[in-house]
């Protein structure tokens, strides 16, 4: 049950207030300690970054305009840029600096008999992955946009080699290390929802395509790869259309959680993309999966943030007025089962403390991970940002965690081996300073997540809080 406090606006709602201003190519001042020689390649960050325009602000936190952040390093220097995705919305809205469109959280501000038609826009906010030859900004409603890696320059919409315009692209792709190829899906919606399911090679080139009609019209957010599966865990929310399509309501407002219809969980081979088992369980939603692997006698076990009912989506929608009240914590869990029969052997919450944002190390996504990095909120904070990071330890059971002090809110972690010794391994972040007003990039060695940063590099302005990002090294 949602459960709400009345509360002013927060500290880190100075980030938001006002849209992020684009900086070219700059160099980063240390403002502390030295950046590891190892660290050698480019961090690309995405999140939403305009979530005012001529007056009038966004329904949700997930309709903000996306911009990208690249930082690079090399030689023991670091240099960023930041931009904004220039999708075809986002250049028709600044003509007349004035929403034209609608998105997941808003209806268009249009007259309502003028909302028909192309009635949203791609924001091309969530994401990104990066290929040998360009930055691909994620979005889940739509196609990517293609970005050049090193100015971050927009291309134009992205079809991976053969996805037709109407299909979308998710914000969640998952890479295997030994094979480079990449596992993705997408949603659409007609009398129920059908689940598209793509391999792409490690260009970008289309493999393989799958598609599975599901039970009414859900929503689906990431999935995760264990092995040789492809799980999908599909929780009780579900669309009601007819206000969406008549304009009365955003997609957001559409969705009712339906606790009684359980979740679904999907598996699929991933070499074939077809369906190995469809089974029903208890009511959960969860956003993001950390990672999976098979245990030594052939089941899954893959782990998530689990939250107990939809209000996460009330608490994000609050975010972007900078004021949240309501109170949707959700857990860092696991979950062990069949793959044949989709019968759940075990299913336990492995941290006591309100996280999200899982990740491990690249190199080791569908494979057992000892370690992941999740963002955490202070204890006794909720609702709020996030500002700690952890490293649980799967084999310990244990958690070391760093917190980034009093006002200061940190991205999503990532993990980066050391290009010159496998043995070193860095954690980096984007940090806002409330009582600065400023943003940097943390860098932690992950061996001692609990000590101070390592580096802190100071960024040119303002970077507001986005979702996800990921690391091209020197060698990918």
């Amino acid at each position: 049950m949602t459960a709400t406090m009345p509360t002013n606006r927060a500290a880190w709602a100075k980030s938001i207030a006002k849209p992020a201003q684009e900086f070219p190519l700059t160099p980063l001042k240390l403002r502390s300690g030295a950046i590891p020689e190892g660290l050698q390649g480019k961090l690309y960050r995405n999140g939403p970054a305009r979530l005012e325009r001529g007056g009038m602000s966004v329904g949700h936190w997930f309709d903000g305009d996306g911009a990208i952040l690249s930082v690079d390093f090399a030689d023991g220097k670091a240099h960023a840029i930041y931009r904004y995705v220039q999708t075809s919305g986002y250049r028709e809205e600044s003509k007349d600096d004035r929403f034209i469109f609608g998105g997941y959280g808003m209806v268009s501000p249009r007259a309502w008999w003028r909302r028909f038609g192309k009635s949203s826009k791609n924001v091309a906010n969530t994401s990104v992955i990066a290929f040998p030859d360009r930055l691909l900004a994620l979005w889940e409603g739509g196609l990517p946009h293609a970005l050049d890696l090193e100015t971050l320059e927009t291309k134009g919409l992205e079809n991976l080699d053969g996805l037709e315009s109407s299909l979308p692209y998710s914000a969640h792709p998952k890479r295997d290390a030994q094979t480079g190829n990449i596992y993705n899906f997408g949603l659409t919606y007609g009398k129920n929802a059908t689940l598209h399911l793509y391999c792409n090679d490690r260009q970008g080139q289309l493999l393989k395509k799958n598609q599975i009609e599901l039970s009414g019209l859900p929503m689906i957010h990431d999935f995760v790869m264990a092995g040789d599966y492809l799980v999908f865990c599909v929780p009780p929310v579900r669309l009601n259309p007819f206000p969406m399509l008549l304009q009365f309501k955003s997609y957001s407002d559409s969705l009712q959680w339906q606790p009684k219809e359980g979740t679904e969980i999907l598996v699929f081979d991933r070499h074939t993309l077809e369906l190995v088992s469809r089974t029903q369980t208890e009511a959960w939603f969860q956003w993001h999966f950390g990672n999976g692997h098979t245990d030594r006698d052939g089941n899954v076990v893959f782990n998530f943030i689990r939250y107990s009912d939809f209000s996460t989506n009330q608490f994000l929608k609050e975010v972007a007025s900078g004021k949240v009240k309501t109170h949707a914590p959700g857990y860092f869990s696991q979950i062990r089962l069949n793959p044949k029969t989709g019968t759940i052997l075990e299913s336990i919450q492995l941290f006591d403390q309100i996280v999200e944002f899982p990740t491990v190390s690249t190199l080791q996504i569908g494979q057992i991970s000892r370690y992941t990095y999740l963002s955490m909120q202070h204890p006794n904070t909720n609702p709020d940002l996030f500002g700690a990071i952890v490293r649980y330890d799967h084999q310990t059971q244990t958690a070391t965690i760093a917190d980034l002090g009093p006002n200061c809110y940190g991205s999503e972690p990532i993990f980066v081996s050391d290009l010159d010794n496998a043995d070193l391994g860095w954690v980096l972040t984007v940090v806002y300073d409330c009582d600065r007003n400023c943003s940097e990039v943390w860098i932690f060695n992950s061996e001692h997540l609990d000590q101070e940063p390592i580096a802190r590099l100071e960024l040119p302005d303002v970077i507001p809080m986005g979702f996800h990002g990921t690391w091209q090294s020197l060698t990918t």
